[in-house]
């Protein structure tokens, strides 16, 4: 019996003593549409990962999927076959701590749950489906390694087999990620079914990226792209024919006028002219021509000058991620991150920022103040911080039923950093700062477990009344303070004037505080 691999890294710190002996191995596999990868290494004593062994198996999942939205019988056991080949190295290298991740064709195949127990059975390797967001997190993970980030506006731009995955950041940290259905492998599929000639092919795809121009034009938006970054299997082959077209000695970067040449001569080639002529590898000669008119498209909306090519992925991410964890220094929920996306969503949604951050500040204070009455860890005190940042995002929509809306959007907007189980308690939370109290009738309330709802019904009643704090939307409250003698619940206000607006929503949005809590609200004249 072959022992099981550790595929998710339990919630634990590691015992760093056993790595006196020798330096750890781990091992990190990325299960991509267009192939599964595989990278190895050890961690030097300067906790530096050093690569020993990179192994990339082309089994296409996507071609499949995207056609016939399962992974047929053939696929399945190609992709076995490749899985004993990683156990083999895995054991071989003696990796201790081993993750894989699959991305957009295994998340979209009917039959990913066969999927996923085929190679537990063949490997003992355990797989995590991962969402978009993860995945751009992980590989901003992995260019970070690479190239700095900080004092700069950067847009990295990952091109998959399944999915392009576009994500800015600003010094450093993740501000939104946007993923777009037109990975290589997808565009290839879809498009190659309508049996059309390479140069009809070829327009269809600069049509079918053309479609989405007006999206990634609102999430760009006006400001300057310091810095284009990018990443996945075609774009590094781009770089390498950069470098030999041109005559140029690296393969890390490419210019727009390059790219735009290397374009065109792609598009001018059939398929057998890419594999003889420019030796490309068959299951790349294919998907290149879509991926480079994607990264055409992109990087002209973005205004860049050159594209950089890092050379690293998400196994590449996965393997210092991995690192993080394993010496306790993981920071995938920090505070800064959370917060910068939230900000970002609420910008996005021309959101009052000023009432956002009073409110959330408001909400904070009475969440440390009241742990006595709501008794919940700190780690709801982040979702709380947000629910009161983006409580009216609704007002985007329509001014009447905002709360509704509120909700709708942030269940379908991500935040890095936040699983989706957490934004659905943000979004509860964010949606009864107003009006109806929580009832078991209300859809998005009622798929909550007993304990959820619950946390809900004590964070919305703390949100409710920072919101009549700041009612005016004018942040006259300087500072609070409360004061809590069973059954009694006093706030003292403080600030701009006489406050008696604020101490008029105070008392009126009180009740579902009272309700929760067994407490009688009462304002300290």
């Amino acid at each position: 019996m072959v022992p099981k691999l550790i595929g998710r890294i339990k919630q634990q710190r590691f015992d760093i003593s056993i790595f006196t002996s020798r330096m750890p191995t781990l091992a990190a596999i990325d299960i991509g549409s267009n192939a599964i990868r595989l990278v190895i290494g050890s961690v030097d004593a300067n906790r530096t990962l050093q690569i020993i062994e990179n192994i990339r198996e082309p089994v296409r999942l996507g071609q499949d999927v995207f056609t016939k939205g399962i992974i047929t019988e053939e696929t399945l056991a190609k992709a076995e076959d490749a899985f004993v080949k990683f156990k083999t190295l895995i054991a071989a290298h003696d990796a201790k701590w081993t993750r894989a991740v699959a991305t957009s064709a295994v998340r979209e195949s009917m039959n990913r749950e066969l999927f996923i127990d085929r190679m537990e059975q063949a490997s003992g390797i355990e797989i995590s489906v991962i969402t978009g967001e993860e995945e751009a997190r992980l590989i901003h993970l992995a260019v970070g390694s690479k190239i700095p980030l900080k004092n700069k506006r950067a847009m990295l731009v990952d091109i998959g087999g399944g999915s392009v995955e576009i994500t800015l950041v600003t010094d450093g940290q993740i501000l939104s990620t946007e993923s777009y259905k037109m990975g290589s492998v997808r565009l290839l599929q879809v498009l190659e079914e309508k049996k059309h000639g390479e140069k009809q092919f070829n327009q269809l795809v600069r049509e079918y990226v053309d479609a989405t121009q007006k999206r990634m034009r609102k999430e760009l938006g006006k400001e300057t792209i310091d810095l284009c970054v990018g990443t996945g299997g075609n774009i590094e082959a781009l770089g390498e024919l950069r470098k030999e077209l041109f005559g140029k000695e690296k393969n890390t970067v490419i210019a727009i006028d390059e790219l735009d040449a290397i374009a065109k001569k792609l598009q001018g080639m059939t398929y057998e002219e890419r594999v003889h002529q420019l030796r490309l590898r068959p299951d790349r000669a294919d998907v290149i021509v879509p991926a480079t008119v994607v990264l055409q498209k992109i990087a002209r909306q973005a205004g860049v000058e050159e594209v950089q090519i890092p050379s690293v992925g998400l196994k590449d991410g996965l393997l210092v991620d991995l690192m993080q964890e394993m010496y306790g220094e993981k920071k995938i929920s920090s505070r800064d991150q959370v917060i910068t996306s939230a900000l970002q969503v609420g910008r996005k949604y021309a959101f009052d920022e000023q009432h956002g951050l009073a409110v959330a500040r408001y909400a904070t204070q009475l969440f440390d103040e009241t742990r006595s009455l709501h008794n919940l860890s700190i780690d709801y005190r982040l979702l709380l911080e947000v629910a009161a940042l983006l409580h009216d995002i609704g007002h985007f929509i329509h001014m009447i039923g905002h709360h509704k809306h509120t909700l709708y959007l942030l269940l379908a907007t991500p935040i890095i950093g936040l699983s989706k189980e957490q934004m659905m308690l943000v979004a509860n939370v964010a949606r009864y700062h107003r009006k109806s109290h929580p009832k078991p009738q209300h859809e998005f309330y009622n798929i909550l477990s007993s304990k959820e709802r619950l946390i809900v019904n004590k964070l919305a009643a703390i949100v409710r009344l920072a919101d009549a704090m700041d009612n005016e939307h004018a942040s006259k409250v300087a500072t609070f303070s409360v004061e809590y003698k069973k059954p009694k619940f006093i706030m003292k206000l403080e600030g701009e004037g006489d406050l008696l607006l604020e101490k008029w929503a105070l008392m009126k949005k009180s009740e579902m505080f009272e309700e929760v809590f067994s407490v009688q609200f009462t304002l300290d004249e």
